[in-house]
């Protein structure tokens, strides 16, 4: 079996399913990616049994076939390639030689047989929308994911899907970050699934800001994801998301806005005197001012008095400096609004001019 085809062409794709195949395996299979070549046409395929990703790209062949290859040796070579290099890959037996100019890898394969087989998708429910909304409302809430929770069901994005809206959550119990878009989906009822913390990151990397169209079809235990050439599954988290109606502040009437910048840039100073283990900020509020200050446990001290605009009434209330900073981070309007109650309840963070993404951050005791 030969296939031939451009370094550029290739390198790209490799990339991105390379991603989803883990460094350690127990099972050797899993450290290949799955060659399929039917003549023109290449098929690439990783999984780790959690997410898979194909790839179809064009290639010069005249052969049908199948085969594996060692995924990250296989990039790596072709990463080392020079720009508009031509590779031309030779299969026999269990081996494959990959030739391009004078140079020439032998690679170990395994067979095609071996790799696990793609699990069916039933009772899809099928939804398209434009790749940089669906990245919008992943990449607005990835961050509050849990990692590695013993509440399994908060180590993921929870994925909500109703006839007029789409909406991603994510929390980890201290924060909760929520994204709406409005969009007619031809959804009939109400569906929630949540998808892992691999599968979320792989999927942003995919999405592109563009108006091109990806198709999500919703199974009882997968989610696949169709963008061009390139189809994405994952697995679904077996479990029910918390009530996220619940944790939204609704008494919140002391206001704060200020510049997102100013605050990001104030904030970020004072976090240099905190560590991992101590992320505690003060704020204490005043009239158009902000004070933060973070105290570690080497008794030193960073205080930033910020201008703001705020006349409610005066308290103090502290936070983890990492979770604001986290919020501050993604948003990308100039202008922020704070909302709090008083010193013992969580505030609720947007963007002044869209309300479309909100963070509700737990206080802490200083």
């Amino acid at each position: 079996m030969k296939i031939s085809l451009l370094r550029d062409n290739i390198l790209k794709l490799l990339q991105h399913v390379t991603s989803v195949v883990e460094r350690k395996q127990n099972s050797p299979i899993l450290s290949n990616l799955l060659l399929k070549i039917n003549q023109n046409q290449l098929s690439l395929t990783g999984t780790d049994l959690e997410v898979e990703m194909v790839i179809n790209t064009e290639a010069e062949s005249n052969d049908i076939g199948e085969t594996t290859l060692p995924a990250k040796k296989f990039l790596d070579i072709c990463r080392t390639l020079p720009d508009g290099a031509k590779l031309t890959i030779n299969i026999d037996d269990n081996k494959a030689v990959i030739r391009s100019g004078k140079s020439r890898f032998t690679l170990s394969t395994l067979a095609a047989n071996e790799f696990p087989q793609s699990e069916a998708l039933n009772a899809s429910q099928d939804i398209s929308l434009k790749q940089s909304t669906f990245k919008k409302l992943i990449d607005q809430v990835q961050f509050s994911m849990a990692q590695q929770d013993v509440r399994y069901y908060l180590n993921g994005l929870m994925l909500e899907i109703d006839p007029q809206h789409i909406v991603t959550v994510a929390t980890d119990g201290h924060r909760l970050a929520i994204c709406k878009e409005d969009t007619e989906t031809g959804i009939p009822e109400k569906r929630q699934i949540i998808i892992p913390r691999k599968g979320v990151s792989e999927l942003s990397k995919l999405l592109e800001d563009s108006d091109a169209l990806v198709k999500l079809q919703l199974g009882d235990n997968l989610i696949k994801a169709t963008l061009g050439n390139i189809v994405f599954t994952s697995k679904l988290i077996d479990g029910k998301f918390p009530d996220y109606n619940q944790v939204l502040p609704v008494d919140n009437d002391a206001i704060l806005e200020c510049s997102r910048e100013v605050l990001k840039q104030a904030f970020s100073r004072t976090s240099v005197l905190s560590n991992e283990k101590y992320r505690g900020m003060r704020l204490s509020l005043s009239n158009n001012i902000l004070n933060a200050t973070i105290n570690n446990p080497d008794q030193e001290e960073a205080e930033e008095e910020i201008e703001v605009n705020y006349s409610g009434n005066e308290f103090e209330i502290g936070f983890n400096v990492a979770y604001f900073l986290d919020v501050l981070n993604t948003l990308k309007d100039d202008d922020v609004v704070i909302k709090f109650k008083d010193a013992n309840s969580s505030c609720m963070i947007q963007a002044k001019n869209d309300d479309s993404a909100r963070y509700v951050i737990m206080p802490m005791r200083l």
